[in-house]
């Protein structure tokens, strides 16, 4: 069994943000501070568990959670658009990682439709951070991995 290769992993999830024209920076890591003004894209890893539905006897599956925050400063003008500037970055991600459903063969699949627990989504909020407040919209992409882990009796 190969480890699993995360610093791959991420860098085809940044890529496809770096590439789709929509953010002024993109990072592979959560920022530590308030990002600036235009949007900003964060990528991390937020979960790693086994999927006993695609494991066999001999080798377990994975499934990985990735996490990409879009950020906008809620200064930002016109303020109408907004929203419609972070959906539009979040459509565009949606559509990437569709048609990009193996990332370039680093994973199984991007669990689209999430049959093993946790769909392609994205959920809007507000986050406050050195005390400038942004919208954002956090776009979860579940990634399955085929036989991460070797069983051994």
């Amino acid at each position: 069994m190969a480890a699993i290769d995360t610093v791959g992993i991420l860098s085809a999830v940044e890529s496809h943000a770096a590439s789709s024209g929509h953010f002024e920076r993109v990072n592979t890591h959560e920022p530590k501070n308030a990002p600036g003004n235009g949007l900003t894209a964060a990528v991390w890893v937020q979960r790693l568990a086994p999927i006993a539905r695609r494991s066999g006897l001999a080798a377990t599956s994975a499934l990985l959670l990735v996490n990409l925050r879009v950020y906008s400063n809620m200064l930002q003008e016109p303020q109408d658009a907004i929203d419609p500037n972070v959906v539009a970055a979040v459509d565009a991600l949606m559509s990437a990682y569709s048609g990009d459903f193996t990332l370039g063969g680093l994973v199984a699949e991007v669990d689209v439709l999430g049959q093993f627990g946790t769909t392609l989504a994205a959920e809007a909020g507000y986050l406050s951070q050195d005390n400038k407040l942004f919208r954002v919209m956090t776009l979860t992409v579940p990634l399955v991995l085929n036989n991460v882990w070797e069983q051994v009796p």
